[in-house]
């Protein structure tokens, strides 16, 4: 009986630790996920404001061109 009742004790700690790298698992992965929407996120926004520095720095450069083009009036 002592065997069967230290076997039935291992099965269930197996089990447990089974069950809990699975738990552990699923919220890395859960994690991972979330760093990598956050990492596409911020890419995004800093593509959007080096694109619109570029616009105006190039609307700047039209501007002066421009400026120095036009007749005096």
């Amino acid at each position: 009986m002592a065997d069967n009742s230290k076997q039935a004790v291992a099965r269930a700690e197996a089990s447990f630790k089974k069950e809990q790298r699975a738990r552990e698992g699923a919220k890395a992965a859960a994690e991972y996920e979330a760093n990598i929407y956050a990492v596409r996120e911020k890419t995004a926004r800093l593509k959007a404001l080096r694109l619109a520095k570029e616009a105006a720095e190039i609307e700047t450069k039209v501007e002066a061109t421009r400026k120095k083009t036009s007749p005096a009036s």
